[in-house]
């Protein structure tokens, strides 16, 4: 496989497990246009025509040094110069794969927000509230990057002639999928039955080894679970502490999460919520690894680096 095609097949593996649904997610691509059209000459000129075909501007070809077939993969989850050098110590690597945003990836990471709003009313959220309350916490967001270093990464990848991309909301959409579909299956009772089925799984399994497994963070094992939401594992990065009491309000019992802050986890009590926190690094390896599957079955090798725990399916499912 090319790099090109390595990043399309995420978009479109993200696609496929969006919340949304393809025709959400091309309705979101449709809004784009729509907006473009509307742009005088000089903006269109500076309007990111990527945003067109990928709905998640996180995801990014960040640089192309040798457009080869790639056959070796170094994979992280934070990926900085230091795992350029180390790609470039191994030798061989053909590719570098990040999940947290990089370059321009990070300059849109508000973008993919959106996504939580349906999300959201999938749950029994008002659309109307929904976007009102993440239309402040996307401000906020973009404002925060605005002042990171973004290309610090991608012209290291540049000078030392490094192929880099990174993969964010597509994975993150597998690995709420993937959660939703075993809760599903199981449908846990309680909040102990809820900890027991995320501790089956292999990534949180490993997890629980070095200190990071699924915890509580609000509420306690006795507690029923009521309705479960997967709000908080995708759609970029936390959203509105406000929207944990309208939650409530939609009939929501459990939030599942990859990390809350503080302010969150105070509006969660407030309004009787619980929520479990599945591990932020552990749950980027599942959905990484649910993509990385796919290149594996292509006899693309994988290496992983930086937090990235590799746990292959190929062999359980054939």
């Amino acid at each position: 496989m090319k790099i090109k095609e390595i990043h399309k097949l995420a978009i479109n593996l993200g696609i496929k497990a969006d919340f949304r649904g393809a025709e959400g997610v091309q309705g979101f691509l449709d809004n784009k246009k729509k907006r473009l059209e509307k742009l005088s000459e000089k903006e269109k000129d500076e309007f990111d025509k990527e945003a067109l075909e990928n709905p998640y501007l996180d995801s990014r070809i960040l640089n192309i040094s040798q457009d080869k077939e790639i056959k070796k993969v170094l994979v992280g989850i934070d990926i900085d110069p230091s795992e350029l050098l180390l790609a470039k110590e191994l030798g061989n690597i053909d590719l570098v794969i990040g999940h947290h945003p990089l370059g321009k990836g990070l300059a849109h990471l508000a973008d993919v927000m959106d996504l939580q709003c349906d999300v959201l009313n999938f749950y029994g959220v008002p659309i109307n509230i929904a976007e009102g309350l993440m239309k402040e916490k996307i401000s906020e967001v973009a404002r925060g990057v605005n002042s990171s270093n973004h290309q610090r990464t991608p012209d290291a990848a540049k000078l030392l002639k490094i192929n880099l991309i990174n993969i964010h909301t597509p994975a993150d959409n597998l690995a709420a999928k993937f959660l939703k579909l075993k809760i599903d299956e199981k449908n846990p009772h309680t909040i102990a039955e809820l900890i027991d089925l995320l501790k089956e799984i292999p990534e949180y399994k490993q997890a629980l080894k070095i200190g990071a497994g699924p915890k509580i963070f609000v509420g306690s094992e006795e507690n029923r679970c009521g309705r479960i939401a997967l709000t908080e594992i995708t759609g970029g990065t936390e959203g509105n502490p406000k929207l944990f009491e309208k939650m409530a309000q939609a009939g929501i019992g459990t939030v599942i999460g990859m990390h809350v802050s503080e302010e969150q986890k105070k509006e969660a009590e407030t309004a009787h919520l619980n929520v479990v926190i599945a591990g932020h690094i552990s749950s980027d390896s599942l959905g990484m690894n649910l993509f990385l599957d796919e290149l594996e079955k292509q006899g693309i090798e994988i290496i992983p680096c930086s937090g990235f725990t590799r746990i292959s399916r190929i062999s359980q499912t054939g």
